[in-house]
């Protein structure tokens, strides 16, 4: 499918979004802070679609304009409804992943109107988790390492809570495990704080608190998708969650927080049987 590239003037930011054209539904890939990149292979699994894909505020192609910075769910659902706009109209089908499901799930409480169905595959919400205090001391120190030491020690601790099985205990933040250099990353501190996921993504991604009586009250049909091999970590845990206070079963997708990735990034996961999933979901509309 060729792309065709659109840009638009949302409030403090200028939004890329790509249109691949089809004959079918339009469906909107939604990711944060990931890009429209890590949506090409399953892009691919969608020809008869309408599939809509952009770069999230901040990200890639996506400027900040007029001095802003700040990058909240609400600002991020604003920018997806003048994108849904811009490519005819609602109502759409929407999958989210991670942080993307975060805000997705702001974009159906302010604008239910504008998705039939929405996907939320994995939102790393703290606020559901039963040890959301551990898990929220634990990103907030997160986000302070990156302010004190940089880019290295703090995606390394980053890379280590995502991937964390189970409850996230006191003092998580302080305890001892590998440097940089263990996971191919330079340990000098380069002066730079201007990383999107650890400056402005992460606090105010998995702090979010979902309305959940607007959300059952939407007319959106809301699924939401765990991992097969991502059972215990903390984003599936968030997708359980958020089912939970939906009031649904969450709906299992083949591997892991990644799995419909297909080597971007260098992250591979099952995007074969994901985007399978994928299809028998939304052809199951209420």
């Amino acid at each position: 499918m060729t792309a065709e590239t659109h840009t638009l003037t949302t409030d403090g930011a200028e939004v890329t979004y790509d249109v691949r054209p089809g004959d079918g539904p339009t469906l909107l890939l939604v990711g944060s802070p990931m890009d429209a990149v890590g949506f090409t292979t399953l892009a691919g699994h969608f020809a008869d679609r309408k599939v809509v894909t952009y770069d999230p505020r901040g990200i890639g192609r996506s400027k900040f304009t007029a001095g802003q910075t700040t990058t909240t769910p609400e600002q991020h659902a604003d920018d997806l409804s003048r994108v849904i706009d811009a490519v005819g109209g609602g109502p759409v089908d929407v999958f989210a992943s991670s942080g993307g499901a975060v805000n997705a799930l702001a974009l159906v409480t302010a604008h239910p109107e504008q998705v039939r169905t929405l996907v939320a595959h994995e939102p790393p919400v703290l606020a559901v988790l039963p040890d959301r205090e551990n898990a929220s001391a634990a990103t907030k120190g997160i986000a302070e390492l990156y302010q004190r030491e940089g880019m290295g020690p703090a995606m390394v601790k980053f890379i280590l809570i995502t991937s964390h099985k189970g409850e996230v205990p006191a003092g998580w933040i302080d305890q001892p495990g590998p440097g940089p250099a263990d996971f191919g990353m330079p340990a000098e501190d380069d002066g730079s704080r201007d990383d999107v996921l650890l400056s402005q993504n992460l606090i105010p991604c998995t702090h979010y608190e979902p309305d959940f009586a607007a959300l059952r009250a939407a007319s959106t049909r809301i699924v939401i998708g765990v991992g097969e091999e991502s059972v215990d970590e903390l984003a599936h845990r968030g997708g359980e969650g958020v089912a939970a206070g939906l009031g649904v079963e969450p709906t299992s997708f083949p591997s892991h927080h990644g799995g419909f990735l297909g080597g971007e990034y260098g992250q591979q996961g099952d995007p074969d049987n994901f985007a399978a999933t994928l299809r028998k979901v939304l052809d199951e509309q209420a």
